[in-house]
């Protein structure tokens, strides 16, 4: 096997790119190898920003003869259709629209849900903290309590992979259609954007989960996820199928149900201790370029002596005398100061996660 040596490192010879074949785009643009262009069948996310800000979003499902509708125009299904993902197009009232495939963040965040979700029972921010505090890794099996719309469903089934299994059980029967038909949408959707199938790994049950010890007999699980109003009052069920030091989270939304938790668990004696209780908090920025009224850029100002100071005062009280070129190549690379303040729109509180780890005692 040859090497070919590259400054201090040395690349094996026969090291290239995947072979696959690139698929042709929209005007006969080339995409990249492993890139497919957007196809109907899949799901596609609408976005238009102005002001730095996302004055519209909309997910939707790409359809032949259908049509994206919003305040801000029409864009054709058709000629969205074959082009990459990440494109813009205009519609019919001239406004750019910017059209790429969703995230599973996304999709969790625009999915249908029921007519009591106004949000994700567990939020995508406080998914991935859950999944840290679990360890959930590839081959895992997982019960979660609390389908809600399936959006902690997606993350798991994500996590676990196509050795894993998700077991997810919901008490309410609209929950658990919904989040069955979003782990179904999820996964069409999927196979059109990648050209394989999502994990086939998650089995849903509407049961209540006090009495459901048949349903777990000859079930382990390395890590259990609970989203429910009373968790305390199924931990005697869930907790003898549990592998020892594994760990058990809980979403809760108030501290009083966190208390109510603690102290089910003292009077139960399941052997369980809780390591942490966490808020999981994202605080948003706005960084940007400083610009004048007219639209320009601002300029960086180098301290200087007193005397010269207020000959240039005197010669550009505006401080526009100097000005370059606003374009992105007209100032040379530090020269342009930014501005950067906190997001005004924020995430609020969310819930309160509890990590619990079973022991033996």
């Amino acid at each position: 096997m040859d090497s070919v040596s590259v400054g201090d490192s040395v690349i094996s010879a026969d090291i290239g790119p995947p072979a696959e074949s690139s698929e042709c785009c929209q005007d006969g643009a080339i995409c990249l190898p492993g890139e497919r262009p957007l196809s109907y069948g899949e799901l596609v996310l609408a976005e238009h920003r102005r002001n730095k800000r996302a004055e519209f979003r909309k997910m939707f499902l790409l359809e032949e003869g259908g049509k994206l509708h919003s305040t801000w125009g029409w864009v054709a299904h058709s000629a969205i259709a074959e082009r990459p993902s990440g494109s813009t197009l205009r519609t019919s009232m001239g406004t750019p629209l910017l059209l790429r495939r969703p995230s599973l963040e996304e999709f969790t965040l625009y999915m249908r849900r029921g007519p009591a979700i106004s949000y994700p029972k567990v939020s995508p921010k406080d998914c991935t903290a859950m999944l840290q505090m679990m360890d959930v890794t590839e081959g895992d099996c997982v019960l979660e309590s609390g389908s809600g719309s399936g959006s902690m469903t997606l993350f798991l089934s994500r996590a676990v992979g196509s050795k894993g299994r998700v077991l997810s059980v919901e008490v309410r029967d609209d929950h658990h259609r919904r989040a069955s038909l979003n782990y179904k949408r999820w996964r069409t959707s999927w196979s059109q954007r990648r050209g394989e199938d999502w994990p086939d790994n998650v089995q849903f049950v509407k049961a209540d989960l006090q009495t459901a010890g048949p349903l777990l007999k000859g079930w382990g699980f390395h890590s259990i996820a609970l989203d429910m109003v009373a968790p305390h009052l199924v931990l005697p069920v869930v907790v003898p199928h549990l592998h020892p030091g594994a760990v058990c989270t809980v979403y809760l939304a108030n501290v009083t149900q966190v208390v109510d938790l603690l102290e089910g668990i003292r009077c139960s004696r399941v052997p369980l201790v809780y390591e942490r209780i966490i808020e999981v908090q994202y605080r948003d920025w706005l960084l940007a370029p400083s610009i004048r009224k007219n639209g320009s850029f601002n300029s960086r100002r180098a301290p200087k002596e007193k005397g010269l100071e207020e000959e240039d005062e005197e010669d550009d009280p505006n401080g526009e005398g100097k000005e370059e070129a606003s374009g992105p190549g007209g100032r040379a690379f530090g020269s342009v100061p930014y501005v950067a303040r906190p997001h005004p729109e924020q995430t609020s509180h969310t819930a309160f996660l509890v990590k619990l780890r079973k022991i033996l005692k």
